[in-house]
């Protein structure tokens, strides 16, 4: 039984790496998107979201039945749940590439104004920690867990930083108003991208260690 249960895992632990590279390239997308104003591409993502959507329910049915035939104790039931709770993640991190969609077709009937602001470099920071967030699952590694928690500071400040920046934008350029606040919108898209992938890293502690990892529990020195 506990040879199957694991079999069951491994390939649990395959679909969620499958979907997580999904929602990132998703992500990758919609952001390349709002730089390029490609509202053609930015339909596609909003299309494929439903591809995602249908990715989480299996894997969430794939968890269901593990907990209801192998019914799992200890480890074994922390890591299935901790599965479910970052597949709920990845889906939520999917619905937020398609806000950032949604938004690029919102500012591609404005090709002539500029973007004002780069977005390639917080897109980068929010990509490297979902990736390492999910490799943290995988290969059961706390510490690198633990240092994606840190970076969303960096994500926290590029957003401050983009809302000043697009408000000075408004103020010099008012008829432009809802063409900078969508952007505004995809900086703080951005940003929740990056709490969710805080709280896949806040999981996988909780997995690993048993330690409760949010709101400022989790004792680093431990």
């Amino acid at each position: 039984m506990k040879v199957h249960l694991h079999k069951e895992i491994e390939i649990l632990k395959k679909d969620l790496l499958i979907l997580g590279s999904m929602v990132e390239g998703a992500v990758r997308n919609a952001v390349n998107a709002v730089i390029d104003k490609d509202a053609a591409k930015a339909e596609r993502i909003i299309e494929n979201d439903n591809y995602v959507d249908r990715r989480e329910i299996e894997i969430e049915e794939e968890c269901l039945k593990i907990l209801a035939l192998h019914q799992p104790v200890a480890a074994d039931l922390r890591y299935v749940v901790a599965c479910m709770k970052v597949n709920n993640e990845l889906e939520r991190i999917g619905d937020l590439g398609v806000n950032i969609a949604y938004r690029v077709i919102a500012i591609a009937d404005n090709p002539e104004t500029e973007l004002g602001v780069d977005f390639k470099p917080m897109m980068d920071v929010t990509r490297q920690m979902l990736k390492s967030a999910l490799d943290s699952l995988i290969y059961m590694d706390a510490d690198q867990a633990l240092n994606v928690m840190k970076q969303d500071d960096i994500v926290d400040e590029y957003n401050s930083k983009m809302f000043a920046d697009l408000q000075n934008y408004i103020r010099a350029n008012p008829k432009q108003t809802e063409y900078y606040v969508n952007l505004m919108n995809v900086s703080r898209h951005l940003e929740r991208i990056a709490d969710c992938t805080t709280n896949i890293s806040e999981d996988v502690i909780y997995m690993i260690k048993g330690q409760i990892a949010r709101h400022g529990h989790l004792n680093a020195g431990k």
